[in-house]
Parts: structure tokens; C-alpha cells; sequence
């Protein structure tokens, strides 16, 4: 009897112990592993593993096990039934302990092909307040080795570790309600500042997936004719492999996505097995629960969420809720990016309206002034020839005949020049607009002091014929200086809107009213007399049109005018420049811009380059380079220089800005070739053979 009361009270004390390790512990793995060690070390156990129901209650699943037994059945995901042929079951669906003190012998038994030492076993179930959430079962090798006195020992145990898994999911779900809010939140405040739609969609499943530890997201909209809900963003390869595919349910009660949007109302399958509406997706083999969630703005069904889980029952009411909410910002989201787009198309249409309006004036404007230029030509060439025929030809009245058709010739050349530029424009290309910049500058002697200028590191490159960008550049600054500004402020920096650059053009000059403002863009038309022809801005706006671009003004009368230019945003390769047969370059140049972007490129190669603006020291080099609009010398003495020196055949005038004219000139006098600068590693590459 003693040797009973001591054990008895030994039980209680290692019981003791062991509850006081378990109820501080919150992480749910780390609970269970250590229960079990406690458990056989405290009592001196063969085996300890814990079982808890899965969510229908139907059976209770091993969560954890002692030992390389424990391991095995874990990996074969092993459970019991609820009341079935085994102790774990019995103890559950009778909701008390029980012993079996020779398992051989004991009805219902579950023999464990793990467990083959077994000789006597207890299970206790796991109870808090009147719910049983799992049990936990103690065996030993030794036959008889539990009392029923032990039961009510362990039991106490067995509650307290049942509280401490109460308060780790408590935990859990406390941590895991924060961190949906959190998500939640985040959702509501990136998505509904997204505006473009293409972006918004991908985020949106991304935050979703990535928050809530989600095997998949997709969003839904409805088609024009309310026919399909048309997948537009999917995570991961899923998702990009049904976007390919173009895959679109139907609305209707076919499937949960086409039913949530007909009925406008949530739909959640806990297991999509027993679904009746469920939509078996060969891309999605692993879902087990999935949440449809309808996207509603303003009483209409905009399309649909799905959220799939590869876990059964995978959805609490925390998650519903949320996720409801996210929708709904998403929602809003969606409906303003339509908005936004509706707007932009209107906005477009009103454009094109009146870009067709104007196209129409300004031909009817150019065909009279044409005809006005060429009526004097045809008439006064007919006369000509009637004097002629006649034999009285008036020497002095034939000279100023000959005057007026020229300078008529030389005004319409004049005109299509501002209007097309004087040579055929080059593909678009990522060009350094701070270059084109300088050259504008320079072929329209506008002062370099009165000019100030601001480029964002980020819009370095602009995507451009940088000839016809040069033409509508220079436009722009000689209409500032023709308005008497004496400043000028020329800035170049990122929009939001992804890829496109904004390059302001500020002056302070006379300004325009209203009524200039509204016939600006209109060619042909002048406040500065009969010697402008009125071409400057439409020439720049058919510049940056055909750049895939816009431009934009803004002035008040005596308080300045702001030309602003969206241009797409150049992106230069990472290719470096190749070595070709040119070993030595003589750069005459300014240490400008593009200078350093030139030495930058030729890291990459073996080419020697000595930059140099001094031409009374002029060193042997394969390849001589002159930049054509060089600021600090005339270029006229720099090919007067090398003409001298005899390398003019070895020169190359580069240029930001082609004209035919002064190409024809150089090449006469003797240099080797003319061509636009390069502004990547492949145009470098293609200098140097």
C-alpha cells in the first residue's frame, strides 16, 4: 500500500511538472514535440503521441509521435476513427480515459505495426470545458503497467495540455486576425491607388496569395456581352498558363466563379469534392477549399475572386470576413480603373476630333498658300514665253522674273523643310537628350547662358530620331527667344505613367492669350509678321506624334509659355561596345555629355582615345572624330586644321542632327564620312569596323 501511495504521489508530481513545461509553450509543432519528451522522460514511457480531430470530427489525426515511430506514422498521415476500433477513438467518442493493461486482450485495441513492443497503453482525451478536441495516448512495454489511480494523475495533465493548445490556437488565430487585417489593409491601400488595370489585377492576386499563404488567386471580369467572366490575372504558372489558354467560365450556377456573379453573393466550398458546382481546373489539381467572392460596385457585378486553398476546410470566418472586405476595395479599384480609361478614350476622341479638325485647315491653308506661291510662277513663266516667242525680252523685267521665282522656290522648300525636316526620318532609337539638347541649342545660336537645364538620371534616354527631335527642339527655343525671353528653363524627369518621360520647355517671354493659344497648333499661322511662316509648334507636334509621343502648351499673356513634351523613355542594352579594326581615335570634342558617354562605351574594348580640342597638336590616330556642333572652337577651323595636317580622310563628323545640305559640303571638302553619334554599345560597335 505504501509502495502505491508513493507512486501514486510520484505520478502527480512529474504530472505536475510536465503541465507547468506545456502551458507556456505557444507554437503549436514545439507544444506537441515537447509534450511527448516530457511526457517519457518524466514517466519513464516507451511511446506518447497526441492526437487531434480534424474539422468534421470524424477522426482524430496524429499531430505527433516519440521517436522514429512517431516519424513513420506522421509521414503516413496517420488517423483514427471517432469511436472505432481503437483506444484513441473509444476515448474520444466516450469522452474519458481508458487503460488497457494487456493489449492483447483488450477489445478494441488498434494494432500498430509501429508499435510492436507494445504492452499496455492509456488514453486520456483532451478536454476543454465540455469539448474534446483530441486525446492523448501513453503506452509502455511492460504488461499492467497503469493503475486506474494513474488515470486521474495523467488526466490532469491531459487538461492542462488541452488548455495549452487552446491558448496556442488562440495565439494562432490572434496573430493570424492581425495579420489578415494587415493584409486587408494592405490590399485596400495599394490597390485602389493602382489606376491601370493591367498592373492592379497582378498585384492584387500577388498581395492575396503572399498575405495569406494561399495555393492560388484569380480575378475574374465580365466580358462585354455579360456572358463570361474572362480570367485576367492568375498566380504563379497556373496562372499563366490558363492566360494563355484565354480561360473564361460561364456566368451562371456551372461552376462557383459563374455562380457568384449570377447570384451576386459569396460562395465557399470547405471541400470541393462535395461541391456540386465546382469546377474541376486540370491546372489546379491540389485545391480542396476555394472561396468565390463576387466584385460589386454600384449594384453591378464587375467579375469575381478566386481564392483556393490545397487544404481542406482552409477558410475561417477572420478569413471571410477580410477577404469580403478586400473585395470590396478591389471592387472600387477596378471601377476606377475603367473610369480612368473611359476618360482617357473620350479624352482621345476629342483629340482626334480636333487633330482632324485642324489637319483639315491646315491642308485648305497650305494648298492656298502653295497656290498663292506657284499662281505668280506659272504666269509670269507663260509670259516669259510669249516674250520670248515674240523676241522682246526685256533683260532688266527677266532678272526681277528670275528673282521673284526663286525666292517663291526657295520659300515652298522652306515650308516643306519646317513641316518634314530635310531628310527622311531615321527609325526611333534610344538617343541622350541631353545632346540633342545641345545641338538644338547650337544650330539655333540660342545663348547657352540663358538656358538652364535639369535632367532626372532616370530620363537620360529618350526614344526619338534624334534629327527630327533636334528640328522640334530647336522650334521650340527660337519661338522662346523670337518672344523675347531671357530665360529658359528646360527639364526632363519620369511620369507615372510607366515607360514615358515629360520634357518641360519654360520660358519668360511675351506669353500668348487665349485666342493665340487656341490657333497656335494651326500651320501657317503668325503674330510675328509675313517673314514667319507660322510652322515652328505643328512642325514639333508632328515630330513628337510620329515618336509615338504628345506635347502639350500652356502660357498666359505677358507671363511666359511652358511647352510640354511626353516622349517614351529610352532604355540603352547592357551590351558593351566590340573591338573592330580601329585601334586609335582622335576625339575633337568638348568634355560634354556625350563625350563622357562615348569614353564610358569604350571601356569595354582595347581602343586607345586621346579627346583633344587643341589643333596645333593634332596626334596620328586610325580614326579622327569631330563632333559637329563642338562649342569651344569653330568647325570651320577644326577641317581647316585637319585638312592641313592631311587626316581630313581620316575623319569622321559625327552629329546629333543630319542635313543634307552640309553633308554634301564636308564630304567635299574632303572629310570621310558623316553620321548620326552612337548612344549604345551596339552603335559604338558598328563606328568601329
Amino acid at each position: 500500500m505504501t509502495s502505491d501511495i508513493q507512486r501514486h504521489a510520484t505520478l502527480l508530481k512529474a504530472a505536475a511538472r510536465a503541465a507547468k513545461n506545456i502551458t507556456t509553450i505557444l507554437n503549436p509543432q514545439e507544444l506537441f514535440e515537447r509534450t511527448v519528451e516530457i511526457i517519457c522522460e518524466e514517466f519513464g514511457f516507451y511511446y506518447a503521441g497526441v492526437f487531434l480531430l480534424d474539422p468534421a470530427k470524424q477522426y482524430a489525426v496524429l499531430k505527433v509521435g516519440r521517436g522514429d515511430a512517431g516519424k513513420a506514422m506522421l509521414a503516413e498521415d496517420h488517423k483514427l476513427a471517432v469511436g472505432g476500433n481503437s483506444m484513441i477513438g473509444a476515448c474520444i467518442a466516450n469522452r474519458e480515459g481508458r487503460i488497457a493493461l494487456d493489449v492483447g486482450t483488450e477489445a478494441v485495441f488498434f494494432e500498430n505495426p509501429h508499435l510492436l513492443k507494445t504492452r499496455s497503453e492509456m488514453a486520456l482525451p483532451l478536454m476543454v470545458g465540455e469539448e474534446v478536441i483530441g486525446a492523448l495516448t501513453v503506452q509502455s512495454t511492460e504488461e499492467a503497467a497503469f493503475h486506474e489511480e494513474d488515470i486521474a494523475a495523467l488526466q490532469t495533465m491531459a487538461d492542462q495540455l488541452a488548455i495549452a493548445i487552446q491558448n496556442s490556437n488562440l495565439h494562432r488565430q490572434a496573430e493570424r486576425r492581425s495579420r489578415l487585417l494587415k493584409a486587408a489593409n494592405r490590399v485596400g491601400k495599394e490597390v485602389t491607388s493602382i489606376l491601370n488595370i493591367e498592373e492592379l489585377l497582378p498585384q492584387t492576386v500577388n498581395i492575396i496569395c503572399e498575405s495569406y499563404n494561399l495555393y492560388y488567386a484569380g480575378v475574374f471580369l465580365v466580358d462585354e456581352a455579360n456572358e463570361y467572366a474572362v480570367l485576367r490575372a492568375g498566380y504563379g504558372k497556373a496562372g499563366k498558363a490558363m492566360l494563355a489558354d484565354g480561360h473564361k467560365l460561364k456566368i451562371g450556377t456551372d461552376s462557383m466563379i459563374g455562380a457568384c456573379i449570377a447570384l451576386g453573393e459569396a460562395r465557399i466550398a470547405l471541400d470541393v469534392g462535395e461541391e456540386r458546382v465546382h469546377f474541376k481546373n486540370p491546372h489546379l489539381p491540389y485545391t480542396r477549399s476555394e472561396m468565390a467572392l463576387p466584385l460589386i460596385y454600384g449594384g453591378r457585378a464587375l467579375g469575381a475572386v478566386t481564392i483556393q486553398s490545397s487544404e481542406e476546410r482552409a477558410f475561417s470566418e477572420d478569413d471571410i470576413t477580410t477577404l469580403l472586405t478586400m473585395a470590396e476595395h478591389l471592387a472600387v479599384a477596378i471601377n476606377n480603373a475603367h473610369l480612368i480609361t473611359e476618360l482617357q478614350e473620350a479624352h482621345a476622341e476629342i483629340l482626334r476630333n480636333k487633330v482632324f479638325e485642324a489637319l483639315t485647315t491646315a491642308s485648305t491653308e497650305a494648298i492656298h498658300w502653295i497656290g498663292n506661291k506657284t499662281l505668280p510662277i506659272s504666269l509670269t513663266v507663260a509670259r516669259l514665253r510669249e516674250e520670248i516667242a515674240d523676241g522682246k525680252v526685256d533683260l532688266d523685267s527677266l532678272k526681277e522674273d528670275l528673282d521673284m521665282i526663286s525666292e517663291s522656290t526657295a520659300q515652298i522648300i522652306q515650308v516643306k523643310e519646317q513641316l518634314i525636316g530635310a531628310v527622311r526620318e531615321m527609325l526611333p532609337r534610344p538617343v541622350l537628350f541631353a545632346d540633342v539638347l545641345q545641338t538644338a541649342i547650337h544650330q539655333r545660336q540660342i545663348s547657352e547662358k540663358m538656358v538652364s537645364v535639369k535632367i532626372d538620371p532616370r530620363a537620360a534616354y529618350v526614344v526619338a530620331d534624334s534629327t527630327q527631335l533636334t528640328r522640334a527642339l530647336g522650334n521650340i527655343l527660337q519661338n522662346a527667344a523670337e518672344a523675347g525671353a531671357k530665360s529658359i528653363k528646360v527639364s526632363v524627369r519620369p511620369t507615372e505613367e510607366r515607360g514615358m518621360l515629360e520634357i518641360d520647355v519654360e520660358d519668360d517671354g511675351a506669353g500668348m492669350s487665349e485666342d493665340v493659344m487656341r490657333k497656335t497648333w494651326s500651320p501657317f499661322f503668325t503674330t510675328r509678321g509675313v517673314s514667319h511662316h507660322g510652322l515652328g509648334l505643328p512642325a514639333a507636334m508632328h515630330v513628337i506624334s510620329q515618336a509615338q509621343g504628345r506635347i502639350a502648351l500652356v502660357s498666359e499673356d505677358g507671363k511666359g509659355t511652358t511647352v510640354a513634351m511626353f516622349l517614351p523613355q529610352g532604355r540603352v542594352n547592357a551590351e558593351q561596345a566590340q573591338q573592330g579594326s580601329v585601334k586609335d581615335i582622335l576625339l575633337i570634342d568638348d568634355n560634354d555629355d556625350w563625350a563622357k558617354l562615348f569614353t564610358e562605351l569604350l571601356k569595354s574594348t582595347k581602343v586607345k582615345l586621346t579627346q583633344s580640342t587643341d589643333l596645333k597638336k593634332l596626334p596620328s590616330a586610325d580614326m579622327i572624330l569631330v563632333d559637329e556642333n563642338i562649342a569651344s572652337i569653330s568647325l570651320t577651323e577644326v577641317l581647316a586644321a585637319l585638312s592641313k595636317a592631311g587626316l581630313a580622310s581620316k575623319t569622321v563628323i559625327l552629329t546629333s542632327a543630319i542635313n543634307p545640305e552640309r553633308v554634301t559640303q564636308y564630304l567635299r571638302d574632303g572629310v570621310k564620312d558623316v553620321t548620326v553619334k552612337p548612344y549604345s554599345g551596339t552603335e559604338v560597335s558598328e563606328l568601329l569596323k
